[in-house]
């Protein structure tokens, strides 16, 4: 069998060991581990990696604690306004949505955009007609509440701020926040896929949209070269068009996966003051999980079975 791989992530930002209990380290690991294994099953079932891709960003967004789908952040009107991209490497063709309020799984409709419409990119109220048509889940607001993301929003209106999901020291009790869901995928026919999903900033104004939903910022796939996943600010992704950004380096200076990525989270981002990472696939399988913050919540699987699972800067959780 041809070989196949898979890798995710669950945000980045100062995501510190001294503040985090066993127990909620444990808990992150866990909806890491079940995201990979369920983006995992498809592949090794001779799926395609747009289905691993889509089925391991449903796992995060079903899991409250990263912000997205259910997990996701408040805005300064208090509702959730989620943001979502996939694109599939085979045939370049992708699928986004931005600012939708009370769907289920952003990514899966993403993934109708780009396989049921003649469009790349719908938002707001349009997006949700577009939910609506193709029969989307949709859930109330209450599905989407959770006490400690209203809480984040109260604390940022008290401070009049706008803050990342993983911005430190701007809650009670030192609380790391998280951001972005996403996942990179190749399947064994050899075709590689990307897909993000996000919530977005905590009491984001004017309907406010990051990278997440933007082709070749946050999300890109093509054979050619690779597929990429990031989270982090989103201005600053979206100013260096990331994605896009690592696959040019390879497909027209020769770079590999490993110095693209390097070249753009290391230096590039960092000399704009961009925090954040990414994930990245290439044709071979060869992953790479750089960030240039504190901690970025991530995980790889191959078929060789080889399992990571990460967390902090300088060390991976042994499984």
């Amino acid at each position: 069998m041809n070989k196949y791989a898979i890798a995710i992530h669950g945000g980045a930002g100062t995501i510190l060991k001294s503040s985090m209990t066993a127990e909620k380290e444990q808990l992150y690991t866990e909806g890491l581990k079940n995201a990979i294994a369920a983006g995992e099953l498809i592949l090794k079932n001779g799926g395609t990696s747009i289905d691993a891709v889509e089925k391991a960003v449903r796992s995060l967004e079903d899991n409250p604690l990263f912000n997205a789908g259910k997990g996701s952040v408040f805005s300064n009107s208090g509702k959730n306004e989620m943001d979502a991209s996939i694109m599939n490497g085979q045939n370049l063709m992708a699928g986004a949505i931005a600012g939708v309020k009370n769907i289920k799984n952003p990514v899966s409709l993403a993934k109708a955009v780009m396989e049921k419409s003649e469009h790349v990119f719908l938002a707001g109220e349009g997006a949700l007609e577009f939910a609506k048509f193709v029969g989307s889940e949709i859930e109330n607001d209450a599905y989407f509440f959770e006490q400690m993301r209203f809480d984040q929003l109260e604390q940022a209106k008290l401070n009049d701020g706008v803050f990342l999901d993983h911005t430190p020291d701007k809650f009670e009790n030192g609380e790391k926040k998280f951001g972005t869901v996403g996942a990179v995928a190749l399947d064994i026919h050899g075709n590689l896929a990307a897909g993000t999903s996000t919530g977005g900033m905590t009491n984001k104004k004017f309907g406010r949209v990051g990278d997440s939903p933007i082709i070749g910022a946050g999300t890109y796939a093509n054979n050619a070269t690779c597929a990429i996943s990031c989270t982090g600010h989103g201005e600053f992704f979206i100013r260096s068009v990331v994605a896009y950004d690592i696959s040019c380096l390879m497909e027209y200076k020769g770079l590999s996966l490993k110095e693209a990525c390097d070249l753009v989270v290391k230096n590039k981002l960092v000399n704009i003051g961009g925090e954040g990472g990414l994930i990245a696939i290439d044709s071979n399988g060869n992953i790479e999980l750089p960030f240039n913050s504190e901690g970025m919540y991530r995980a790889k699987k191959n078929s060789d079975g080889e399992l990571f699972v990460g967390i902090y800067g300088d060390s991976a959780i042994t499984l």
